[in-house]
Parts: structure tokens; C-alpha cells; sequence
């Protein structure tokens, strides 16, 4: 009997648009074993989910169409099943766990309802039975008091416990092959090291085989056994886990490893891959990395590079390797712009420092007919922080921690309860009106999602134009002058003014807003998560953009972030969060190399890593941030902390100077 449970051959998926046909998968082939973990790595747009929806056939209708290939489940061929047939298939044999489990769950029906529904249709229990199975699962994927959980909404839930119940659903119909597509994106480390632990679980304990879609390639090294690269519509190369990191081959897959940043690349810009996936709307010729590609010659423009197999588990598409081509050419060296350095003196004068004080923002909860106060969320409740000109300040912590609230009390997007925010001389929280708006000249903000904080109905020139016409800036000349130097600033054509949001990619929309950030000439932005739900390939561009415009323009940052690989590439300094205080602070290197804080050191051991053998030691956090509406009594991370002690859920602990620049509120260091 073959040990391959799903075969994937010369599958292709196209869809008929405006612009032409789509060829969102072109000739795609390999094979999932019983057992193992298959990880598929790529870029956005290179067709690696709509692979994945092509194997559960739940192509959007009616423009796509899987045109050509086989899909082979224990030798069944899935496209030749019947509609009828496929549900079976669907959520009995193989299960999906799509990318965002909020927009996936339905917000009218409870937790119970929805996991119920797969419980009925695969295994056929009603009543009590069923009941029985639903909190079975809830358990089985770690979430507390099931019986409760079970009779709640989506909305009530945390994204890990959100991503916790897809699994729950996936798991109903006991698959065959579960597909997670990208089931980690944008959750903060702690959560995503829960939630791939338990698929490991699972995994031993079904015998299941998994399909993971992920640009993550610390999570692939993890968690894979052997990983596919998708590149433009079809694969690249397939390794096992251990010759891939060992020696990836392909110049793409090499690429993205180049675009890492590391502590090390500290002094540098990081590699990047030059221009964007190719449309998928004509039909390829030649290679299609070949544009992006630093060994590309004529012979890549002439011809489309075969499939060059080295054993079952291995092959790559590409000319470099293919033994039957000579007189291969080296690498063509790669131009990096190095930073320009502002002096030391104009850093001096590029801004005063921001020093914020005990600073508090309190929502009030309102419960009864009369919408009396019955408590309060302390979302930010006394951070004190000091940001130098020229420098980065990097802010991190769970999600729900309060890092956002603090960036948008700081320039009262949000008003504070307490506390004090001064910029130079100027107490912000005293300012109101057109004096606060004047004020915000000298201090923007880089929202997480690009797309959501732009206005679509206006185009980019218009947008980057509007705080300058707000600030009183210029004439209309100088202004449209100033928009093409924006752009170009950030690295886009001033051509692309009289375009609209939707027209861009994701990190072309993050580069807009960076173009508007720095129209009216600030001194300090705070950028919340800007790269959070970016490629590698396109995280670096933006890295490199960020730590260029720092450097040429004496900016500071207040970087807000859970990604600690970028911490370490981009920060001066670093401050821990946890529940709306500040538990670590430090430079960088201190926080990085030497945690103090037992939350610290579980943020840093949570953190996915391609050299296993670099990782630290595991300290598992359990359970998700306590409410802030209801702290915990003493220090507010002694219900998860592995080293609690009896005086933790007595009292909150007093900041220790542990070093000139080292903070630590931990009783471990009285």
C-alpha cells in the first residue's frame, strides 16, 4: 500500500476575468504522506491557498474552473466525485482551518452551534450524544470550561481561543488531512507556539497528516517534514525539512532566507527581492523569477526551466541545476544603498525627547438600564517611557496588553485618564483643538492594516495631501512638488498619485502611509505593527525604508510590535508590556540577550527559530491575558508565571534598577 495519502498532479486552476485568464495554478505536483506535516512557503499571490482550495474543490464561482490534473485521495480521484460526493470529503477526510478565524466563524451562531453542525453531518450524533462530543473537542484543543465556552459567540472569544475553536470544527469529522492555512498569522508568539503545539498533539495522537500554508519560515522549521516552495503559480523546489535549511537551492528560496532580519544584519540593509510576483493573467514562456533573479540570463528569458528531480523528496525548477545546460553564470552583485547618516549635531536638533509619565487611559464599563459605570477597563494603567531623537523604541507584548492604546494616548487619538505626555517643552495632554492639531505635526502614526486606515474613495496624492493642507502647509505647487518627492522618497513613481488604495499591493499601501506620515515633517511616528501581516520579501523592503528614512532624517520610532526577529534588526531600546504596564525595559541587546522578567523570557522561548539547535529553553505559557477589567490581585502575571512566588498575588512589585539602562518589575530581583 502507497504511504502517500493525497497526490497533487499538474493541477491547474484558472479563473476568467476582465484583464484576461488567471492562471492562479499552473501545474502544480506533489504528494502528502501519511503522517507528516507538508509545508507549502511562498509569497502572497503565488497560489499556495488557492491550492489549497482547489483540494477541498471550493474554487469561487462561477469565474474559476481547475482546468486540467488530478487529485488523488487514496488513489480516489477527488475531481471526479459529484458535488454530493465532495461534501463527505469536505470536513470528513479532509478539514481546513482557514487564515482568519473571525471572518470564517459565524457571529449569529454560538460556538456549540457551529462546531454541532460538523458533529451531525460526519459522525451522525443528536442530543446528548452530540453535546457530549462538542465539549470533547472544545477540551481536546485546550479551551477552559467547555461546557460554558460552548454557548458563547465568536466575538466573546480571543483570536487564540477563535483559532482554537477552527480547530475544534476541522477536528469534528476525525480528518484524514487537515490544511491549516496560515492558522498563525498576526497571533502574538505565546499564542502561536499554543496553538502549533497542539496541532503537533494532535497530530501524534490522530495519526493525521497536515497540509501548512505559512511565508513563515521559522514556523516551517518547526513544524515541517518536508516543504514545498511556490512560486508564480506552480513549485519551485521540494526538500525535506532538513536539506531545505541546510542548503536551499532555488534563487528565490534563497532570497527569502536573505530577507530575515536578524541581530546580525543590524548594520546593513536587508536583502531584498526586487519587484513583485508576475501577473498570473498570460501564459509564461520563460522564467517567471527571472525579473527578480540576480543569476538570470538569456537563457532564462529564452526558456521555461524543468523540473529537475534529485530523489523522491527533492527537486527544484530552475536552469542553474539542470545538468543537461552549460556555462551557467555567476551571480550578478547586487547594489545596496547604504544609509546616509545624519550628523550628530543635526540629530541633536532633529527633535526634543517624548517622555511620557505614569500615563493611564481607563474605559468605563457601563452595565443597566441607566448605563451606570459598574468598573473599568485599565487598558494603559501608569507606563512611563522616554524616546531619544534619532532613535527606536520598540513596545511589545500580547495583543490586548495595551501597546496601541499607549501609541494612541500619546497623541491623544485616545484621551488619558492620567498622567503626562511632554514633547520638549509642550505638555500634549493639556492641548485641545486646533492647538492639539498643530501639535500633531511633530508626532504621526503608522496604522497596522494600510488598507483600513486610508480613505478609498480618494486617491494617494489626495491623501498625502491632506495633512499638509491641514498643517497650513505651502501652496498648491509646493505641495504637489512635495507629494512627488514623498513618493519617491518611499520608492514609488510619482505616476501612481492618481491611484486609488484598492489598486496597490499590501506593502505598496504601507509605503503610502509612510508617505503621508512624513508629508507634514514629524519628528517621531509611531508605527504600530506596520509589518505585521507582511511577506518577508516585501517586511524588508519596508525595514529598509524605515531604518533609511531614520537615518537621513533624524525620525524617531516608537516601533509597537510582537514580531521579535524585527526588534532585533531595528530597535535601540526595548520595553515589555503585560495588562497596561511596563514589566522590562532596556536596550536592546540587554532585553534580547539577558531577560530578567519571566514574561520576557517566555516571549523570547515562544519564538519560532530556523536553527533548532539556537533555540532557548521552552517556558510555556498557559492560558490566554487576563481581562483588565479585572486584574489579577499582586503582579498581574502570577496566575501564568512558572516561577510565582507567595508575595506575587499579594502585591504588585516595585520597578528594580538592575542595571543604567536595565528595568525589571519582578520580585525575583529585590
Amino acid at each position: 500500500m502507497s504511504d502517500s495519502l493525497l497526490s497533487i498532479d499538474d493541477l491547474r486552476t484558472w479563473f476568467d476575468t476582465s484583464k484576461g485568464t488567471v492562471r492562479a495554478v499552473d501545474g502544480v505536483s506533489f504528494d502528502i504522506r501519511r503522517g507528516e506535516t507538508f509545508a507549502l512557503l511562498g509569497e502572497s499571490g503565488c497560489g499556495k491557498s488557492m491550492t489549497a482550495l482547489s483540494i477541498m474543490q471550493l474554487i469561487p464561482q462561477p469565474a474559476g474552473r481547475i482546468v486540467s490534473g488530478r487529485i488523488l485521495l487514496d488513489g480516489k480521484d477527488l475531481l471526479a466525485l459529484p458535488e454530493a460526493g465532495m461534501r463527505n470529503i469536505r470536513g470528513g477526510r479532509i478539514a481546513m482551518i482557514f487564515q482568519e478565524p473571525m471572518t470564517s466563524l459565524n457571529p449569529v451562531l454560538t460556538v456549540g452551534d457551529q462546531i454541532g453542525e460538523s458533529v451531525r453531518k460526519h459522525q451522525g450524533l443528536k442530543g446528548a450524544a452530540e453535546r457530549e462530543r462538542i465539549v470533547e473537542l472544545l477540551n481536546a484543543v485546550g479551551i477552559p470550561d467547555p461546557r460554558q465556552r460552548m454557548g458563547e459567540y465568536p466575538h466573546q472569544l480571543s483570536g487564540g481561543m477563535k483559532q482554537r475553536v477552527m480547530i475544534a470544527i476541522a477536528l469534528a469529522g476525525d480528518p484524514d488531512l487537515l490544511i491549516a492555512d496560515e492558522p498563525t498569522t498576526a497571533l502574538d508568539v505565546t499564542i502561536q507556539a499554543q496553538i502549533l503545539r497542539l496541532l503537533r498533539q494532535l497530530q501524534k495522537k490522530t495519526g493525521m497528516s497536515i497540509l501548512l500554508i505559512t511565508h513563515d519560515l521559522g514556523v516551517v522549521s518547526e513544524t515541517a517534514d518536508r516543504v514545498g516552495v511556490m512560486y508564480a503559480g506552480h513549485l519551485v523546489e521540494l526538500a525535506g525539512r532538513e536539506e531545505f535549511f541546510r542548503e536551499p537551492k532555488h534563487p528565490y528560496t534563497k532570497k527569502l532566507f536573505e530577507s530575515l532580519p536578524t541581530m546580525g544584519k543590524r548594520d546593513q540593509p536587508l536583502a531584498v527581492i526586487r519587484g513583485s510576483v508576475p501577473s498570473l493573467a498570460q501564459e509564461f514562456r520563460a522564467c517567471r523569477f527571472v525579473d527578480r533573479c540576480q543569476f538570470g540570463w538569456q537563457t532564462c528569458r529564452d526558456t521555461a526551466p524543468r523540473w529537475v528531480a534529485s530523489g523522491r523528496d527533492n527537486g527544484v525548477r530552475c536552469h542553474l541545476w539542470d545538468p543537461a545546460i552549460e556555462h551557467k553564470p555567476a551571480a550578478t552583485p547586487e547594489v545596496m544603498e547604504s544609509p546616509r547618516r545624519v550628523p550628530a549635531a543635526n540629530l541633536s536638533q532633529a527633535g526634543s525627547p517624548l517622555a511620557v509619565h505614569d500615563l493611564k487611559v481607563y474605559f468605563p464599563v457601563h452595565k443597566g438600564l441607566f448605563r451606570r459605570v459598574a468598573g473599568h477597563v485599565r487598558a494603559v494603567d501608569g507606563v512611563s517611557l522616554e524616546l531619544q531623537p534619532g532613535k527606536t523604541l520598540a513596545l511589545v507584548g500580547e495583543s490586548g496588553c495595551g501597546k496601541t492604546t499607549t501609541g494612541k494616548g500619546i497623541l491623544q487619538l485616545v484621551r488619558p485618564t492620567a498622567g503626562s505626555v511632554r514633547f520638549g517643552d509642550v505638555e500634549i495632554t493639556r492641548l485641545a483643538g486646533g492647538e492639539l492639531r498643530r501639535q500633531r505635526k511633530d508626532i504621526q502614526f503608522i496604522f497596522q492594516d494600510p488598507y483600513s486606515s486610508m480613505n478609498p474613495r480618494m486617491m494617494v496624492g489626495d491623501i498625502i495631501e491632506e495633512g499638509m493642507i491641514t498643517q497650513k502647509m505651502g501652496n498648491a505647487a509646493q505641495r504637489s512638488k512635495r507629494i512627488d518627492d514623498l513618493l519617491e522618497q518611499v520608492g514609488l513613481s510619482s505616476e501612481v498619485r492618481q491611484r486609488y488604495p484598492h489598486e496597490f499591493s499590501g506593502g505598496q499601501r504601507q509605503r503610502v502611509c509612510i508617505a503621508r506620515a512624513l508629508a507634514v515633517e514629524p519628528k517621531i511616528i509611531i508605527c504600530d505593527e506596520p509589518t505585521s501581516a507582511l511577506d518577508v520579501s516585501v517586511q524588508a523592503q519596508i525595514l529598509n525604508l524605515l531604518k533609511r528614512l531614520q537615518s537621513e532624517l533624524g525620525l524617531a520610532y516608537l516601533f509597537i510590535t510582537h514580531n521579535l526577529s524585527v526588534v532585533e534588526y531595528l530597535a535601540d531600546d526595548v520595553a515589555v508590556m503585560y495588562l497596561g504596564r511596563i514589566v522590562e525595559r532596556g536596550t536592546m541587546r540587554e532585553i534580547m540577550e539577558n531577560p530578567l522578567h519571566p514574561y520576557t523570557q517566555a516571549l523570547l522561548s515562544a519564538v519560532p527559530v530556523i536553527d533548532r539547535d539556537s533555540r532557548r529553553q521552552v517556558m510555556r505559557l498557559e492560558g490566554d491575558l487576563p481581562s483588565p477589567a479585572n486584574p489579577p490581585v499582586g503582579c498581574h502575571f502570577n496566575p501564568r508565571c512558572p516561577r510565582v512566588m507567595a508575595e506575587c498575588r499579594e502585591r504588585y512589585p516595585e520597578t528594580i534598577r538592575n542595571s543604567d539602562t536595565h528595568e525589571t518589575a519582578c520580585f525575583l530581583y529585590k
